[in-house]
C-alpha cells in the first residue's frame, strides 16, 4: 500500500520553514556561523582605518571585535597624538628640560624603535623634526604654504636633535627643548596593535589598514594570498604601479605625490630632511617597505625616502630589507628594489623602467 503523501506547507508555515533552513545553512551543522568576511572601519589619527577579518563570528562577537578595534586605536591616539593637548606625548612636549618623564610601555616602545631607526639611517629619521615640518606648513599648526625665511629656518633647525632624547627603560628625558612628533611611526604602530589584538582574539586571517599602513596574516578562505597594490606616484589620479603578494607581513609606503606645495615653479615636498630642515630634493617619489612589524616599515619608509636612492638601496642590501623605490627621471619613473623585495612581487621582475 502506498502511504498518502504529506500535505505541502503553504503560507506562514512555508515562510517559517524557509527561515529555519536559511539559519541552518548559515550556522553550519555544529551550530556555529560559517567563516565569512567581516569588515570594520572608522576615523582615527586624522585619517581612517579599514579592517577585514575572515572568521566564524556571530552578531555579538562581531560587535565585540569592532569595539575592541576602536578601543585599541583610540588608546594609541590618546598616548601619541600631537593634536590632543592631554595626550601623553603632548604632556611630554610641555615637560621641562632635564626632568625624567615616565612613559607608558607603549609609547616607550615606539620611542625605542624610533631611536633605533635613527641610528640605522644616520639620523635621516628623526622624531624631533616637528618644528621644521610646522614651519613649512605641513604640521598641526596649519600655517599657509610658503617658503620660510632663513632666520626662522635656522631657529627651527636648532630645535631638531634626536640625540637630545634619552630613554632609560620607560623613562624619557630631553636634554634640550625638542618637540617630539611620532606621526611617521604611530600609524604603523596602531596597525600592529590592532593586528596583535585580533590574534589575541583567535583571528588568524586578517588585513588591517590604518592611514595606508597595512599588516596581514593568513589567507583568504579559498586559499589565495593577500595582495596589496603599490600606488603609482602621480597626484592627478589613483592607479596601480605594482601588486605585491604580502602573505603574513606588514607594508608601508612614503611618498611626496599627495602632500606638497609649489611656489615660483618649485615643488616642495612634505617630507623634511631633519638634517637640513628643508624638503627633500632627491627625486625619490615613493618608497615601499615590507617588514614583520608595521611600525618598523612605517619609520623605514620615511627614513629611506629622506636618504635617497643610492643610500637607501645600500642600507636595504646591508640589512636585508625588502624595499621598493620609485624614482623620478626626465623620461618618467625608474623602479629600483632590493633583493629581499623581489619575492613579494606578483609576476616579479627584479628592476626596470615602468611608465
Amino acid at each position: 500500500m502506498i502511504p498518502p503523501s504529506r500535505p505541502t506547507a503553504t503560507g506562514p508555515l512555508q515562510a517559517l520553514l524557509s527561515v529555519v533552513a536559511l539559519v541552518i545553512l548559515l550556522v553550519g551543522c555544529d551550530g556555529r556561523p560559517e567563516v565569512a568576511a567581516h569588515r570594520f572601519q572608522g576615523p582615527i589619527f586624522g585619517t581612517g582605518y579599514h579592517v577585514t577579518v575572515y572568521a566564524a563570528l556571530d552578531e555579538t562577537e562581531q560587535k565585540r571585535l569592532g569595539q575592541g578595534i576602536r578601543d585599541t586605536l583610540a588608546h594609541v591616539d590618546h598616548l601619541m597624538s600631537t593634536y590632543k593637548p592631554d595626550s601623553e606625548l603632548s604632556r611630554f612636549n610641555r615637560y621641562p628640560v632635564g626632568v625624567p618623564f615616565f612613559l607608558s610601555p607603549q609609547t616607550a616602545e615606539v620611542i625605542r624603535e624610533a631611536l633605533r631607526i635613527a641610528r640605522l639611517s644616520n639620523d635621516a629619521f628623526d622624531v624631533t623634526v616637528g618644528p621644521a615640518v610646522n614651519l613649512w606648513g605641513f604640521g598641526p599648526d596649519g600655517r599657509p604654504d610658503r617658503v620660510p625665511d632663513p632666520d626662522a629656518l635656522a631657529a627651527a633647525l636648532a630645535r631638531i636633535d634626536i640625540h637630545a632624547l634619552e630613554l632609560d627603560g620607560d623613562t624619557l628625558t630631553k636634554r634640550k627643548p625638542v618637540y617630539v612628533d611620532l606621526s611617521a611611526i604611530a600609524k604603523g604602530y596602531g596597525t600592529d596593535q590592532v593586528a596583535d589584538y585580533l590574534e589575541q582574539q583567535g583571528i588568524d586571517s586578517y588585513l588591517v589598514e590604518v592611514g595606508g599602513e597595512i599588516r596581514t596574516r593568513g589567507h583568504k578562505p579559498e586559499g589565495s594570498e593577500w595582495r596589496i597594490a603599490v600606488e603609482k606616484p602621480v597626484s592627478r589620479e589613483r592607479s596601480v604601479q605594482r601588486v605585491i603578494d604580502l602573505g603574513t607581513s606588514a607594508v608601508a609606503t612614503s611618498g611626496d605625490y599627495r602632500n606638497y606645495f609649489e611656489q615660483d615653479g618649485v615643488r616642495y615636498s612634505h617630507t623634511i630632511d631633519p638634517r637640513t630642515g628643508r624638503p627633500i630634493t632627491n627625486h625619490v617619489a615613493s618608497v615601499t617597505v615590507i617588514s614583520e612589524r608595521c611600525a618598523t616599515a612605517d619609520a623605514l619608509a620615511t627614513a629611506l625616502t629622506v636618504m635617497g636612492e643610492r643610500a637607501a638601496l645600500d642600507l636595504a642590501e646591508r640589512e636585508n630589507l625588502a624595499v621598493y623605490l620609485i624614482v623620478r627621471t626626465d623620461e618618467g619613473f625608474d623602479i629600483r628594489m632590493s633583493s629581499a623585495f623581489a619575492s613579494y612581487l606578483e609576476g616579479a621582475t627584479t628592476a626596470g623602467k615602468e611608465e
